[in-house]
């Protein structure tokens, strides 16, 4: 790292521009962070941009976008860390504002809802995909293998709530870290560093107080200001719900998707399950973290049940309020955690338990998978063929040929436009 931080400018145009371009999902994202920040600009080391790194994967929330707040810190302090954080989210959620109302103004409509029907099959495969990479890389052994199963299990058949799931995992990935069982982590990665730490890590109790009560003010005033002036339904449901989402999304988006998606779909009716398929896609061809689809959700909130706004400014409120709750709990780890980080990420529960949740997650996806395969692929109950080919065309291009996310989601928009505009011809 360089001996001085760059100038604060320079500092917030390069996070602008990133913000901007992030496409690729975490491992682009983190990988464009690499180039520029450790690589080119030289503005941190590659030890402490790893060991950042390390820990934002410990953590609940879009990985990316916390390794960002944390470089953001660690250059300027907190304001640093709010500007890198907040734009590496904010030109995304605008472009994904302008989509959520495309999809929920137009989506049933013409060429647009023709876009939609490819789209839909296209992003299945994603999902699937996402399976296959992660437990290639997970389920190394029996026991992650069987924990992954019985994730899958517990919410596709018995109907488990997903905080539940993850939670039973962590407990089961830490008492076999304490036992000094490696089932899910292996031993190398376990072994406690015995590095000598820097300064900054020294515990500071008081700290970490008045940053969970700031915080704790933060959320209650805007989300109690929202209930005061527009009333419970259903900005209540909204604040809780993505919250609580905030909490509890280790694995990435798509852990989580299953969880919000019952939530919002069959127990409040926010939205369809085309819709939510819809939306999925959308957050995958914008740039910034996956876990914004959650915005396109809060959007359909308000835009399905505006009360006394128009749908238009009830699902701006629903989507800002959203993205408002989903990331605030982002920065409060970052802050809380980011001068203890060669503590935590050295811890052998920690790693243990990391690992069985990344196991679990396997599952929790593939469950995901099914649940959008069910309202794509067999819709009515019955197989739609002009699906099942785009979906394994997509799968095939993600598997085989390693072709790019959004590049897949796009031929899928053209499949389905060409379909569309064939059948009109005929």
């Amino acid at each position: 790292m360089t001996d001085t931080p760059p100038p604060f400018g320079a500092f917030c145009l390069y996070w602008l521009r990133l913000g901007l371009t992030s496409f690729g999902g975490p491992a682009g994202q983190i990988a464009m962070m690499q180039s520029e920040l450790v690589e080119r600009r030289r503005w941190i080391d590659q030890t402490r941009f790893l060991h950042a790194l390390n820990f934002c994967m410990l953590l609940p929330g879009p990985e990316a976008q916390q390794l960002a707040t944390y470089v953001g810190w660690r250059l300027h302090g907190m304001r640093g860390g709010l500007v890198a954080g907040g734009l590496f989210v904010l030109p995304g959620a605008l472009i994904l504002l302008g989509l959520s109302w495309l999809a929920a103004a137009h989506g049933d409509t013409g060429l647009v809802g023709a876009v939609f029907d490819g789209i839909k099959p296209a992003v299945v495969a994603i999902v699937l995909a996402a399976v296959w990479r992660m437990g290639r890389r997970t389920l190394k052994g029996p026991a992650a293998v069987t924990l992954a199963a019985a994730a899958f299990l517990g919410l596709a058949v018995f109907g488990l709530p997903f905080p539940l799931v993850i939670g039973a995992a962590a407990a089961v990935g830490g008492v076999a870290a304490w036992r000094g069982q490696d089932w899910f982590a292996p031993a190398h990665a376990t072994a406690l560093d015995t590095a000598v730490l820097p300064p900054d890590t020294a515990p500071r109790p008081m700290r970490l107080v008045v940053l969970v009560l700031l915080f704790a003010v933060l959320w209650a005033v805007p989300v109690g200001a929202v209930l005061l002036m527009f009333g419970p339904d259903p900005w209540a449901g909204v604040a809780a719900l993505f919250t609580k989402a905030a909490f509890v999304t280790f694995g990435g988006a798509y852990a989580v998707l299953p969880y919000i998606a019952q939530q919002a779909v069959e127990i409040r009716g926010w939205l369809s399950p085309q819709a939510m398929v819809d939306g999925l896609a959308l957050a995958e061809t914008t740039p910034g973290p996956l876990i914004l689809v959650t915005q396109y959700v809060g959007f359909y909130a308000g835009w399905n049940h505006p009360g006394a706004l128009t749908p238009l400014w009830a699902g701006v409120l629903g989507a800002a309020l959203t993205t408002y709750v989903t990331f605030l709990p982002c920065f409060l780890f970052i802050f809380a955690g980011a001068p203890y980080v060669e503590r935590l990420i050295h811890n052998r529960m920690a790693a243990g338990t990391l690992a069985a949740i990344a196991a679990a997650v396997v599952g929790v996806i593939l469950n995901l998978g099914v649940y959008l395969g069910l309202a794509v692929l067999l819709p009515d109950g019955r197989p739609d063929m002009t699906a099942w080919a785009i979906m394994l065309a997509a799968l095939y291009a993600l598997v085989r040929r390693g072709i790019a996310i959004h590049w897949v989601v796009l031929a899928g928009a053209a499949a389905g436009l060409v379909q569309t505009l064939a059948a009109t011809a005929l």
